[in-house]
């Protein structure tokens, strides 16, 4: 039996190349390809130099982002837990320890700038990546533009004449410059505004406990409280949702991750869950102790340290913290820009957004990215008019939410790509549980404000829908000419169904008879009929009707006459008729009928004196001659 295997269909030759009839040329030049002065090595971001960062300059710009939630948290989280709040503030703490290990392993293993997104987009698809980058860059223009406008707040507290909308703005763009002249000088600025925030904070804390041992019964006053007598189950899951935006920043380190040294990532990771695990609870705890609940409630998230400070010691230590409020919430807004500058580098790379991104300037940094950034951020400013509720809204969602698309990332890194080399592993009952707080997190923020649900969809659904248009351009070019395609076709077959309609309906009327009654004229007066059909008539089909009464023989001539015209005029077709009968209205209303022709389409020659019938019993027959 044959071999029914397939065979291939070619086979690779046992001859030379030379003997095949091929050359080779070495080459000996390097090759030179143009590229336009804007791609050229220092000017792109695939060759730009990077400055790498250290673990003080890289924490104190994550740091200063997320240990700005104390000058918030307290007076969010004592609205629902009362005398709970320095408990639920630990529980957050316990949760970001959780984080610690699920983004070291993820850093470690993925080292690129991206965050959430970089994770997904190498152990899932590039949609759900981008989608999750959608989270972030949402959660940077709400961070950027509500530390922006807080810190002004602080400043006109105590320097009320100027316009807070107008010097938000200048904010924004003092940042934006620094971000462009570059992230080695903007962790100096960083850097300074961290110390100073970590003096002023412990001086509070230190302030405060001295006012807690001199004045101890409003701490006693304050132990049992809860706001509304809420039952403690409930106090402390609504102070846990609210207060985990108390780690808001925590997610900023892994979005330039490529700019730090070697290492340097965990540390980070360590340090910002030191700050928060020891000031966050403490200054809740002083708040407690030196504020009466009826005064923590009344206070807003603005103002409560500076009333607690003003309440330690007096109206100069209320100043040094809202100095250092307005400094420390600028630096989140540093920090905004340059995390979301990795962010959107990283997607730019990978063909998610247009590639003119990617052109930096002589400092190497992407100004293009900046600029966008700071419109975009000071766009809101004008639609919102600076209120911060909409903000809020879209910030606590996009946040909470990158957290927990956080996670899902690194279990499916723990599943897809185990291989890859990494000193710290996240365990499997750790990464379920931030999930689950993240989760009970998110679904608590909700219920406290269900319009935060709102707010966040009027701008996250936007910004996908101008990721994917970009992402999906290639299919959305195609599907257009795809539509362009049959578009034309279907015109272009109405357009020859329509050529073809009125082409029939050109014919038919062509095609309509006319009769021309003779008594056998010279070629003269014929040749003056058909001049008239053509000049005057549609129908170019005539027949030259010759009427015998019985007594006479058709002119001789005519029948040649006819067939000389018929060469002459080849777009009239002509025919002869000889007809035995009598000429008038009889005759003409049997010709209608029979040739299906109206007596004002049979025609004559001029008539003599003698012409026996008049025009209208004739029924609308013509004189043409």
């Amino acid at each position: 039996m044959a071999d029914k295997r397939r065979q291939p269909r070619f086979t690779l030759s046992e001859r030379s190349p030379e003997e095949r009839g091929l050359t080779f040329q070495r080459r000996t030049q390097p090759v030179t390809t143009f590229s336009p002065r804007r791609r050229q090595p220092g000017h792109h971001a695939l060759h730009r130099p990077r400055v790498q960062l250290g673990t003080f300059a890289a924490t104190a710009i994550c740091g200063n982002d997320i240990t700005s939630s104390c000058l918030y948290v307290s007076a969010i989280a004592a609205a629902y837990a009362g005398a709970y709040t320095p408990v639920v503030l630990l529980m957050v703490a316990a949760v970001l320890y959780l984080y610690r290990a699920i983004y070291a392993e993820v850093g470690e293993a993925l080292p690129l700038n991206g965050g959430a997104y970089n994770c997904l987009l190498n152990t899932t698809t590039k949609t759900k990546a981008s989608v999750a980058a959608c989270l972030t860059v949402l959660s940077y223009i709400a961070t950027a533009v509500i530390s922006a406008k807080v810190s002004v707040e602080y400043v006109h507290a105590v320097f009320p004449k100027f316009e807070i909308i107008h010097v938000t703005i200048g904010v924004l763009v003092l940042f934006a410059m620094l971000t462009i002249i570059g992230i080695g000088e903007s962790a100096k600025v960083a850097a300074a505004i961290f110390v100073l925030h970590l003096i002023a904070l412990t001086l509070l804390c230190a302030g405060g406990i001295y006012f807690v041992i001199m004045h101890p019964e409003i701490a006693s006053l304050n132990f049992w409280q809860i706001p509304d007598a809420r039952p403690p189950w409930e106090a402390l899951f609504l102070g846990f949702s609210v207060a985990m935006l108390g780690v808001s920043g925590f997610e900023s380190s892994a979005n330039f991750i490529e700019e730090q040294k070697p290492g340097v990532f965990p540390q980070t990771l360590r340090n910002m869950w030191i700050a928060v695990t020891i000031f966050n609870p403490l200054i809740a705890a002083v708040a407690l102790g030196v504020l009466t609940m009826p005064e923590l409630l009344s206070a807003t998230k603005e103002s409560l340290l500076v009333d607690v400070a003003s309440k330690i010691g007096g109206s100069w230590p209320a100043l040094l913290i809202a100095i250092d409020a307005a400094l420390v919430l600028s630096g989140a807004v540093l920090a905004s820009f340059v995390g979301v500058t990795g962010l959107v580098t990283r997607m730019t790379l990978d063909r998610c957004l247009p590639q003119s991104l990617l052109v930096t300037n002589a400092r190497g940094t992407n100004h293009r990215i900046i600029l966008l950034f700071l419109l975009l951020c000071i766009s809101i400013v004008l639609i919102t008019g600076g209120s911060t509720t909409a903000l809020a809204g879209v910030y606590t969602i996009s946040f909470l939410s990158v957290m927990a698309v956080f996670v899902f990332g690194n279990m499916l890194l723990k599943v897809r790509r185990a291989r890859l080399p990494r000193k710290t592993r996240a365990s499997w009952p750790a990464v379920f549980m931030a999930l689950l707080a993240v989760l009970l997190g998110l679904a608590g923020n909700i219920y406290v404000s269900p319009e935060n649900a709102r707010y966040f969809l009027y701008y996250f659904v936007p910004t996908v829908v101008v990721v994917l248009i970009t992402l999906y351009r290639q299919h959305i070019m195609q599907f257009f000419l795809f539509v362009v395609d049959e578009m034309m076709r279907s015109f272009e077959l109405s357009h020859r169904k329509m050529r073809h309609k009125v082409q029939d309906h050109i014919e038919a009327l062509k095609s309509m008879g006319l009769i021309f009654f003779t008594k056998g004229d010279d070629v003269a007066s014929l040749n003056r009929a058909m001049l008239y059909v053509q000049e005057n008539e549609i129908a170019k089909k005539i027949t030259v009707m010759h009427i015998l009464d019985g007594t006479t023989e058709p002119p001789p001539r005519l029948a040649g006459d006819l067939e000389l015209l018929d060469e002459i005029y080849p777009e009239i077709e002509i025919s002869l008729v000889v007809r035995e009968g009598k000429f008038g209205p009889g005759l003409i209303a049997e010709l209608a009928e029979e040739y299906g022709i109206p007596p004002n389409y049979m025609f004559l020659g001029t008539p003599g004196d003698r012409f026996p019938h008049s025009l209208s019993d004739l029924g609308g027959v013509r004189f043409i001659i």
